[in-house]
């Protein structure tokens, strides 16, 4: 695949990573891929704007030779260190020995400290240039303007904007793991972008959400004018890019629809045969369901899912008095997102003793959640009075999720 003008003059020379199905250590999934997105400015001045995964340099290189030849880079500006947009540094660097690299205070401690595809990256300070908030660079007709983002989501984010064609680059912020031949927002199936972008919010920027918050209107306030967003992850922004900025808004004021999400884990089959119960009364009461047997399920899909549910229902039999693993491990991801403004509650099986109901209540809890229905717990399985117990606390749990 070729490069891409975006842009007369700025260009796409990233790369698509078609086969790519983990993220960050195995914590996320990527069922459609994901693309690391570069972008060069050519004017007076040329400047590349991040880089790509290290296995994915000579791509890069290639795409920037159907441009210029790299050795013209004046710059390199390097908006956050992760290596999925750092990666390829060592190898561009060798074609540009005398451009500048430029980035936060943190980054060039992060760069100097980090290894780029598994070699070691130093800079003096006579080649890597410092930015922070309201610094520029002009390129001749263009200028690239810095916005400091710190923890969206690393504390040496930035963002780069371009006010002569209000294209803002900000990096991690507003992308998605979408893997596409086609580079905009009007070339592909939006549903299935805007899933994307909420499942990447979900799972890494969900509990920066205050700072999401801040962010944006910082931004908002110097009223700064956004034609097009080109994030470093999958797709760019051109149709409408206010259309992810307000959903970022929204998710980051943690708002809410009357929506349920039923997690559960189940030893024998009663807990499964009360969530669904559970599931057959909040729906027959109005209220959207969706239901989840943890361990046969892609938690990267249900935390998405949660993003905007109000009603977060959590199940558990007992073992060892205590839970099942995986509902365990899903909750304390859960907790560590910090959801806000949401109501919950637990259900269970046990036999000779119980415990997994209280403890699941313990956890959201400490996640901040509120406990919104009494625990139900049933010893063996369910009898058809308990079973009708389950149906009409999915109800009462459902008139809450409508009138929280």
């Amino acid at each position: 695949m070729s490069k891409k003008e975006i842009l007369p003059g700025i260009y796409w020379v990233g790369a698509i990573d078609w086969n790519v199905r983990n993220f960050h250590g195995h914590t996320y999934t990527t069922k459609r891929g994901t693309t690391y997105n570069a972008y060069l400015i050519v004017d007076e001045k040329v400047a590349l704007v991040d880089t790509v995964l290290h296995s994915f340099s000579d791509e890069m290189i290639d795409r920037i030779k159907q441009v210029i030849p790299p050795e013209k880079i004046d710059y390199i500006i390097a908006n956050h260190v992760e290596k999925d947009h750092s990666g390829a540094l060592p190898e561009i660097i060798k074609y540009c020995p005398k451009a500048k690299v430029v980035g936060t205070a943190k980054c060039k401690d992060g760069l100097y400290k980090n290894y780029c595809g598994g070699a070691p990256v130093r800079w003096t300070g006579q080649d890597f240039r410092t930015v922070k908030t309201g610094d520029k660079i002009s390129l001749g007709k263009r200028t690239l303007s810095f916005i400091e983002a710190p923890m969206l989501h690393w504390p040496d984010s930035m963002f780069t904007y371009i006010p002569e064609d209000a294209l803002l680059i900000p990096n991690d912020a507003f992308g998605q793991h979408y893997a596409s031949g086609e580079r905009f927002d009007d070339e592909v199936d939006e549903c299935g972008l805007m899933d994307e972008a909420a499942k990447y919010y979900a799972n890494i920027l969900w509990p920066l959400s205050s700072i999401v918050l801040k962010k944006i209107e910082d931004v908002q306030k110097i009223n700064l004018p956004i034609k097009i967003i080109a994030p470093s992850h999958g797709i760019i922004w051109r149709r409408d890019p206010m259309k992810i900025v307000n959903a970022y808004a929204g998710w980051a004021k943690n708002e809410t629809k009357p929506k349920a999400v039923i997690v559960y884990e189940t030893m024998w089959g009663a807990t499964e045969k009360m969530a669904r119960k559970i599931s057959e009364g909040m729906t027959d009461a109005g209220v959207s369901v969706k239901l989840y047997d943890v361990s046969q399920s892609d938690r990267t899909e249900i935390i998405g899912e949660m993003l905007d549910s109000r009603g977060f229902v959590l199940g558990s039999s007992t073992h060892g008095n205590g839970m099942l693993p995986s509902i365990y491990g899903f909750l304390e991801f859960l907790k560590g997102l910090k959801p806000k403004n949401r109501t919950g509650f637990a259900f269970g099986s046990y036999g000779w003793a119980g415990g997994a109901v209280r403890n699941i209540e313990n956890i959201l809890r400490e996640a901040g959640v509120e406990i919104g229905g009494t625990g139900l717990s049933v010893r063996y399985a369910p009898d058809e009075n308990e079973i009708k117990g389950c149906y009409e606390a999915g109800r009462t749990f459902a008139e809450k999720c409508k009138h929280i």
